[in-house]
């Protein structure tokens, strides 16, 4: 078993690593991308660098940072987590086990604007699958997405509801579908209601009545990870203390998902202060 998994290549994620595998504890980064930091054109507000550096330059050298020291970087999509005494990982390609875990993803990305999503948020809306399915046993829902993380949720939701629809609007569907679902990829337009959710309507004039609609587009955030572990969270950050911990005893989030300023130098803290919090907590420090 891997003692410690770190989610998020980014500087967080990182900078936690390098703390964790220097101490001894065996650690595994798993992420598909490199968020924020890879996409910055120049960094010049960041402690050490001579000249401005892209964010790709930056990211890049922190990871291999990391894998010098030891880390084994893992370069796929994280699509759900576990807790069973010890927590999982799921990913596109298979399961990781750990004792402790860090969330370090990012902020999240943003649900498409379309009409209605936000009005009917807590009334057929939900970004869960595995936290709301019990809600909709034996009835008609929706998976917004087109990633590997729609179609997990998906899969989440067959064994429990009636019928699953997956709705890409517009975009093509990353993979194979769950036996039994359907995929619809005309663009969305409107959701539409009265106390609760009752259709999607699409921008060809057509119409599905649906009881849910479950939004996993793009990847999963942070916040999306957590709820299902019913950690605590605020809008779309992850609540922490002072030394990282979520309400999980094992768990840790650092960098932008738990909110503050959105820097380098922020992240980089935050994820050094998860990863000396999760060495103390495996060495017994509980």
């Amino acid at each position: 078993m891997s003692k410690v998994i770190v989610i998020g290549k980014g500087p967080a994620g990182v900078s936690c690593a390098i703390y964790t595998v220097r101490a001894g504890i065996e650690t595994v980064i798993i992420g598909s991308g490199t968020g924020a930091l890879g996409k910055a054109e120049k960094i010049e507000n960041y402690y050490g660098l001579s000249a401005p550096i892209s964010g790709a330059e930056l990211s890049e050298t922190g990871i291999e940072q990391a894998r010098r020291l030891g880390a084994e970087i893992i370069s796929e999509e994280v699509v759900g987590m576990g807790y069973d005494g010890g927590f999982s990982v799921k990913t596109q390609g298979g399961e990781y086990r750990a004792e402790s875990v860090v969330i370090a993803t990012g902020s999240p990305r943003k649900a498409p604007g379309i009409k209605g999503i936000e009005e009917f948020e807590g009334r057929g809306v939900s970004y869960c699958a595995l936290c709301d399915a019990f809600f909709y046993r034996g009835k008609t829902v929706c998976v917004l997405g087109s990633g590997e993380y729609a179609i997990n949720e998906a899969r989440e939701l067959m064994p429990i509801v009636g019928k699953v629809t997956i709705l890409t609007n517009g975009d093509e569907l990353a993979g194979e579908p769950p036996e039994g679902s359907e995929v619809v990829k005309t663009p969305l337009s409107e959701l539409k209601g009265g106390e609760r959710l009752e259709s999607v309507s699409f921008k060809d004039g057509s119409e599905i009545a649906t009881d849910g609609l479950f939004v996993a587009y793009g990847t999963a955030g942070s916040a999306d990870l957590a709820r299902k572990l019913g950690v605590f969270t605020e809008g779309n950050k992850i609540s922490v203390n002072e030394d990282m911990e979520t309400n999980i005893p094992g768990l840790f989030a650092a960098g932008d998902c738990t909110g503050g300023m959105l820097q380098v130098a922020k992240a980089v803290y935050d994820g050094a202060k998860a990863g000396m919090s999760a060495v103390k907590y495996l060495r017994g420090g509980k």
